[in-house]
């Protein structure tokens, strides 16, 4: 594995589950990190000195590396796993495993966002969206990634990849947006899995809201 001349930056939210996933794979890598954090009350994000880190969607999180920045959690997955894990074991260098974490990638940012991270933004952050359409996809995802893990260990087959990484945090959290994961007993133990991996960082939950 390659080393980092100097510490990597991880602009993040602590509540996102966007900035877990890179959190968790450089703790996985075993890389120097700084975390810095991201004021989304007071419109950190949307600020044009963090826009200008190659970040016009002014999104989090952002990875600072020496003289590369990158947003979007995914691409910093990917450039994460291609840069510094050597042997290729986040990121199978096999065309046909590559592309079945690819085909995860996509769903982490399609029903994985548009279900039970919708619907967590809903129930916590009021977000004008539809409930009821992010709860039935995140249902139907579930239920699939229930029916995958069934004969597997991972997403990927048998060893973790930045796959798992990218799906672990919004299902976790699944709950906080009204979601039982309890019906998917596969899933459930997979989570498990997630959580007993070398360099492991819990996600951080919502604090709850005190009664009225």
């Amino acid at each position: 594995m390659t080393t980092p001349t100097r510490p990597i930056r991880l602009y993040r939210h602590p509540l996102s589950g966007h900035s877990h996933r890179a959190q968790l794979l450089l703790s996985m890598l075993g890389l120097p990190f700084e975390l810095i954090e991201v004021d989304f009350a007071k419109g950190e994000h949307k600020r044009p000195e963090f826009v200008a880190k190659n970040n016009p969607f002014g999104q989090i999180p952002v990875l600072e590396d020496g003289d590369v920045t990158l947003a979007d959690s995914n691409a910093i997955l990917v450039y994460l796993a291609s840069r510094y894990d050597t042997e290729g074991r986040w990121l199978p260098r096999d065309p046909v495993a590559a592309a079945r974490v690819q085909q995860w990638l996509s769903v982490a940012a399609g029903q994985l966002a548009f279900g039970p991270s919708a619907a967590r933004r809903v129930t916590l952050l009021g977000a004008k969206l539809d409930y009821e359409a992010a709860k039935a996809t995140a249902t139907q995802l579930f239920t699939v990634l229930d029916g995958q893990l069934a004969n597997r260990r991972f997403l990927v087959g048998d060893a973790p990849t930045i796959a798992d990484l990218a799906i672990y945090a919004y299902t976790a959290l699944a709950p906080e947006g009204g979601i039982s994961i309890e019906p998917y007993g596969h899933l459930r133990a997979w989570l498990a899995r997630v959580e007993a991996l070398p360099g492991f960082v819990p996600v951080q939950r919502t604090p709850a809201r005190p009664a009225a």
